[in-house]
């Protein structure tokens, strides 16, 4: 057989090989926001697993949650809930396994079962759409910054709670 006839293929593979490697990314970061209940359940959900508030703070939120709102709190203080990155697997091969990893400024948390199932459920309420991979289904958001004002959410007239944060497109 004639080398040069599978030389014509060999350079177009490898040049769509190349091709492929040096094509930048399309993936891109969508900004959302959400508010009201679920902006207040998106936050309790996380706060709880972060080491950037206190245990005081985590009760607040978790009575608020909680559907309880009769207690005092410092007039115009607002909670801040933030979070680097969440990540949320559920398998559907696997039924039981359900993990987050949570990624804070200062430290991770890797959550698994029932948490893990409530953050998942809760990402999903927000509006995040799922990705499937084979066996398993992720939702992943970025940049998560929520604020939660006890004191408005304590007037019952549904503001008080606002989450905002990036997906991927």
């Amino acid at each position: 057989m004639d080398s040069s006839l599978l030389k014509a293929p060999m350079v177009i593979v490898l040049s769509l090989l190349l091709g492929q490697a040096v094509a930048p990314s399309t993936a891109s970061a969508a900004p959302a926001t959400v508010t009201g209940p679920t902006a207040l359940a998106l936050a309790a959900v996380v706060l709880q697993h972060s080491p950037l508030l206190s245990a005081y703070e985590r009760r607040v939120v978790a009575r608020l949650f909680d559907g309880n709102s009769s207690f005092g709190f410092t007039p115009k203080k607002k909670l801040s809930i933030t979070a680097e990155s969440i990540v949320c697997r559920v398998s559907d091969v696997d039924i039981v396994a359900r993990t987050c990893d949570l990624t804070f400024k200062h430290g991770k948390r890797a959550v698994t079962g029932r948490q893990a199932n409530e953050i998942y459920a809760t990402v999903a309420a927000a509006g995040v759409a799922p990705e499937g991979t084979t066996g398993s289904t992720i939702e992943s958001i970025s940049k998560l910054e929520c604020t939660i004002d006890p004191n408005e959410i304590k007037q019952r007239a549904g503001g008080g709670a606002e989450c905002s944060f990036e997906t991927k497109k």
